[in-house]
């Protein structure tokens, strides 16, 4: 990720002002690669490493559960300029300020389980 600059503020700037295919090319290349991987587990049968099958359930399909955790997340992902998998890359690479952003998702994380069961899902 630090090559090939996701986890890079610039580049997360960039996509988010629209000036920049980059970003796109890879998270599209990986929403791609995971849809032709769990359609190969779900049409092959295939099984873990303990022999037992794997099972992917569906989802319950909510236009405006998607929305709003989708918003939330962006929201929180152009302020602190990563998305949870490069904070941990920016950290292995010295940035420590990113230990806010790390503590930041930690807290949200703890208060989402608070309310997990007063929420609708």
């Amino acid at each position: 990720m630090y090559k090939s600059e996701a986890a890079s503020w610039f580049r997360i700037y960039e996509m988010f002002r629209f000036k920049a295919f980059h970003m796109y090319g890879i998270i599209g290349s990986a929403l791609v690669l995971g849809i032709v991987i769990v359609q190969v587990i779900k049409r092959r049968q295939l099984k873990s490493i303990e022999g037992k099958p794997i099972v992917i359930e569906s989802k319950e399909r909510s236009i405006t559960r998607y929305l709003v955790g989708g918003i939330i997340f962006g929201l929180g992902w152009a302020l602190a300029g990563a998305c949870p998998g490069p904070i941990f890359v920016l950290l292995g690479a010295g940035f420590l300020n990113i230990l806010w952003v790390l503590l930041g998702a930690l807290l949200g994380t703890f208060v989402y389980g608070l309310f997990k069961n007063k929420l609708p899902h």
